[in-house]
């Protein structure tokens, strides 16, 4: 299991309005296609293990679906959708709904069932290189509602037209508040050349407006730095993916060349990513200690733990809002835990689980939650959030419709101050 995803996609699972109809067969069609089995073996790279699974077995049985009750149901169900259901249905279509449909009866956002093609599309996401557009996305935690956080300079998305804060609609057919966003994105890249059509509400425009925005192969930073007057160090972490260690040690060495005194973290906005990135980035930080752990319902622990090799000095401000999750909530649990410095914002998403993806034997993967994670001194965020120590909402001081200038942002102005203190305070 060392492809753990802690991204809020942020973050992860209902499908497509076209495969709406799949959960009222879910248990039905699978108890009905498994019916002539006399034995099912289930595997699980969890554990490593082989479970033989017979129909009708105990409450610790995976079978115990399969009842002769539930059979019979199924089996009158499945007469009823052959008989009346307007359209004829493809088996793999059925199939693919059954096995989604099962992990979604968990009723957790979180897991989700893909295909062999969805899942190699999500597999891209983690290494920050692919075939996309290049704009980055946030999704609005209750209303599903996805905008375009930014557009970088020199993509098909800027080229097309494709601005801040646009509302993303539609991505070809699929409503994009019908799956959580790293879902979405899947959707979005695809082969290079070819292009996706997106439907977009912008303010002030009385109707959609309509893109079609060619695929390149792109490689986004994860990391973004510059010197704030002549000793703050402003290091903005877009996403924590393959190459943010690199990137973030790459942008401490550069600023440090240019006189940086303090360090001001912002991961507002920030999604999450890969469990390794985020703890290489603490660990390059923090002095010895755990970082975070994980524990899951059988009480396993795993602890991720920093050492003293490359610990920093600097004084230290992190700015987070309700946008930063996950992984992005690891580093600043661990920051406030280890009393490294001073969080700035306001209150984060609370994502407190760990998902795992779990490739299948036939090529398909299921993405679960399989533990909770905890800050070093045992907290669980989950649902809760984790407090700024300094509570401020955020306000642009400059004009709305000019270029962003970081010294214009209410909140890292309080930052600037907070570390100028320090700074101060240490001569």
């Amino acid at each position: 299991m060392d492809n753990e995803e802690l991204k809020e996609e942020p973050q992860l699972l209902p499908k497509p309005r076209r495969n709406k109809f799949k959960a009222g067969v879910i248990t039905g069609v699978f108890a009905t296609l498994l019916a002539g089995i006399v034995l099912f073996v289930f595997f699980t790279t969890i554990t490593g293990t082989v479970i033989s699974v017979q129909p009708g077995g105990s409450a610790e049985n995976p079978a115990s679906v399969l009842s002769g009750k539930v059979l019979s149901k199924i089996n009158e169900l499945i007469g009823y959708i052959n008989l009346y259901f307007y359209e004829d249905v493809e088996d793999e279509r059925l199939a693919n709904g059954i096995y989604s449909g099962l992990l979604s009866s968990l009723d957790d956002r979180y897991t989700d069932y893909y295909t062999e093609q969805e899942y190699a599309d999500l597999q891209i996401a983690a290494t920050q290189n692919y075939c996309g557009i290049g704009a980055g996305l946030s999704q609005d935690r209750e209303s599903m509602v996805v905008t375009v956080s930014r557009v970088y300079e020199g993509t098909p998305a800027e080229e097309a037209g494709l601005k801040k804060d646009d509302v993303l609609v539609m991505v070809e057919d699929i409503e994009s508040t019908s799956m959580e966003l790293s879902d979405l994105v899947t959707h979005i890249r695809g082969e290079e050349g070819t292009a996706v059509h997106l439907q977009v509400l912008r303010e002030g425009e009385a109707d959609y407006l309509e893109f079609d925005v060619r695929r390149e192969n792109i490689d986004l930073p994860t990391v973004e730095y510059k010197l704030l007057g002549d000793r703050i160090g402003y290091i903005h972490i877009l996403e924590f993916g393959a190459p943010t260690i690199k990137q973030f040690d790459a942008a401490v060495k550069a600023l440090e060349g240019q006189g940086m005194q303090a360090l001001l973290l912002d991961v507002r906005d920030n999604p999450g990513g890969m469990i390794n990135a985020v703890n290489g980035v603490l660990d390059a930080m923090l002095p010895e200690g755990t970082m975070v752990y994980t524990q899951d319902k059988y009480g396993q622990r795993q602890t991720y733990s920093s050492d003293e090799e490359h610990q920093m000095y600097y004084p230290t401000a992190v700015l987070i809002n309700g946008n930063s999750a996950s992984a992005s909530e690891i580093l600043a649990g661990a920051i406030r835990d280890f009393e490294y410095g001073t969080l700035i914002g306001t209150k984060t998403f609370g994502k407190g689980v760990v998902q795992s993806i779990i490739p299948l034997s036939d090529g398909d993967a299921i993405k679960l939650t399989t533990a909770k994670y905890y800050t070093p001194k045992g907290e669980n965020i989950h649902g809760t959030g984790i407090e700024p120590d300094i509570e401020l909402k955020y306000e642009y001081l400059g004009e709305a419709q000019g270029e962003y200038d970081e010294l214009k942002d209410n909140q890292v102005q309080k930052a600037i101050e907070v570390l100028e203190k320090e700074i101060s305070a240490q001569q």
